[in-house]
């Protein structure tokens, strides 16, 4: 780096007539030298030059700058308008498949934790912002958010104009794109990659669900505890299939004390209801729920037999399951503002989405009913079904990241299976009646 080092004399007299009008003695009159040395010329810059990027199947490139894993992966591309809450987006399994763009600029200021983690891994193909955070500042913060993402193989990229892409993804919709810090392949090269690749029709479920049954016995800890409208009395047991599961859908449930049993996604419906459960819970989870035929008729085996609550992904299934059909959106919901209005209280609620695909209202039976609307576009947002014992939700109750409107949700579907209780006990003296005779 070549440098000018550049030297000059002050005179104690010089400097103590800047401060004072009183005239120095003879004795104080003493020369100091300093040297300054400064920067300048050709040399290496000390920020890092754009090494990434960001290739969309429309043929538009991104120039970035990578952080995080290198290499080349592709999926497609939607963005998130949150404003906090990027470590619980990052490890929501919902993602799988997907890269993910954060509206809001600055991304990192808070590094990660071990707490905000919604499942054991992060599945996302990769995160995209506009500024990376040169610091962090938190006191939970136990590594910064690029070491983080390099430890769990997920690529990131920053210095790209992502409000441009924004814009892009609102008028085209979602992209499949490419990102990619090999310099060996081409544009061209990685332009056919993103038109050679679809995410409709792939089973995104199957590599984020668990592999085995287990329980789960966490609730939400105590100083994150937000509801005082608690059920008192007896617990009931719920199983949850796991879809891609959040790990605060599970909290909220266990707060509310519920014995939950977490299943995979192939979970036979029969087996489910062998265990003789007081409800059961169908998951959030990624891609498209036309995609997993096997789970529909489960949902379809369940149904009308035990109270069930579903959300996200398991809001979508239960539609298809009750005959309906459901389609893909032309750049989803993504973000913890969303407002939603439930058409039953007449209330406004800002919750958290994160979904591409939509239950279409029309191609539901007789005796299903909306419950809930988006308001920014009036898709279905929820639904019930009274005589089979069913709720859904299109968005995410637990607030992970987002806020807590929502969560009177849980106690609703407590409520839900308190009469499932109910029924069932006016039913046995019937039962005994027809077995005596």
């Amino acid at each position: 780096m070549a440098t000018k080092a550049l030297s000059f004399a002050l005179s104690f007299n010089d400097l103590t007539n800047c401060f004072s009008s009183n005239p120095p003695s003879a004795a104080a009159a003493k020369v100091s030298v300093f040297t300054v040395r400064c920067s300048s010329g050709n040399g290496e810059r000390p920020w890092k030059n754009s090494d990434a990027r960001l290739v969309l199947e429309d043929g538009s490139i991104w120039r970035a700058k990578s952080f995080g894993a290198s290499g080349t992966q592709v999926g497609e591309v939607v963005f998130n308008t949150s404003l906090t809450g990027y470590q619980e987006i990052l490890t929501d399994p919902s993602y799988a498949g997907q890269f993910v763009l954060m509206t809001n600029p600055h991304i990192g200021n808070t590094g990660v934790n071990f707490d905000d983690e919604e499942s054991v891994q992060c599945f996302l193909g990769g995160l995209v912002i506009r500024s990376l955070s040169i610091s962090t500042s938190n006191w939970r913060c136990a590594k910064a958010l690029g070491d983080y993402l390099a430890e769990r193989n997920i690529m990131g990229i920053y210095d790209v104009d992502t409000r441009a892409i924004t814009r892009r993804l609102r008028e085209d919709g979602s992209l499949i794109g490419v990102l990619s810090t090999d310099n060996s392949k081409t544009d061209e090269q990685l332009l056919q990659m993103s038109k050679s690749w679809d995410i409709v029709g792939v089973d995104l479920i199957s590599g984020v669900s668990c592999k085995s049954p287990h329980e789960w016995v966490d609730k939400t800890k105590q100083q994150w505890e937000f509801s005082s409208g608690k059920v008192a009395g007896e617990n009931f047991h719920v199983v949850a299939y796991d879809f891609g599961i959040k790990h605060n859908i599970l909290r909220r449930l266990a707060s509310y004390g519920c014995k939950i049993t977490v299943v995979p996604s192939t979970w036979p419906a029969s087996e489910t209801l062998n265990m003789k459960p007081d409800g059961v819970l169908f998951s959030n989870g990624p891609g498209d729920p036309s995609a997993v035929p096997y789970a529909v008729e489960t949902v379809k085996n369940i149904i009308g037999k035990v109270p069930v609550f579903g959300i996200c992904m398991g809001h979508q299934l239960l539609g298809q399951a009750l005959g309906g059909k459901t389609f893909k959106m032309k750049f989803g919901h993504h973000g913890g503002n969303h407002p939603v209005r439930n058409l039953q209280t007449g209330h406004v609620e800002i919750s958290a989405q994160n979904h591409n695909y939509a239950v279409d209202p029309a191609t539901l039976p007789e005796g299903v009913k909306v419950t809930h609307i988006n308001l920014n576009d009036g898709s279905c947002a929820g639904l019930a079904f009274p005589a089979q014992q069913l709720m859904s939700l299109q968005y995410h109750p637990e607030a992970s990241p987002g806020p807590h409107d929502s969560d009177y949700a849980f106690k609703e579907f407590i409520e839900l299976m308190k009469q499932g209780k109910n029924r069932t006990k006016e039913n046995l003296p019937q039962l005994s009646a027809l077995h005596s005779s």
